[in-house]
């Protein structure tokens, strides 16, 4: 197994509020027009899950697998290439200041793991970074 963790970010919200948001996907109606149609595609959610096409992998679905109040969202990838594992770890730190890292975890063969390791490192902390972003 791989890990690719971003940096921890501070969100300036209450940790219920972000994980609120992030816990609850179908709050991201509020966000999807942000969301780059060139290289995601044919995005839905549910409140438990989402899904999106992205070139060159194809459609991947991605379920909230256990929320641990005001803490953790883990996530699991069902028709992934690879066996994939995302977490979002939240810590409130003062009022109105929380602290977000992503790790995602990906079963990966050494050829694969040299091919994709640059892109997962890069989707990890734009992702984070976008996420730390969001109007909660």
């Amino acid at each position: 197994m791989t890990d690719f963790v971003s940096e921890v970010k501070t969100i300036p919200y209450s940790g219920e509020w972000v994980f609120t948001m992030l816990s609850d996907l179908t709050n991201l109606e509020r966000v999807k027009d942000r969301i780059p149609q060139d290289k995601i595609k044919d995005f839905e959610f549910d409140k438990d899950s989402c899904s999106l096409s992205v070139d060159p992998v194809g459609k991947i679905t991605f379920r909230i697998i256990e929320r641990e109040p005001h803490k953790t969202v883990k996530f699991e990838a069902a028709d992934s290439p690879v066996p994939l594992t995302v977490w979002i770890q939240l810590k409130e730190v003062a009022p109105d200041d929380t602290r977000m890292k992503m790790t995602v975890r990906a079963e990966l063969n050494p050829f694969i793991k040299s091919m994709v390791s640059k892109p997962l490192q890069e989707a990890v902390d734009k992702l984070s970074a976008a996420i730390a972003v969001l109007p909660y």
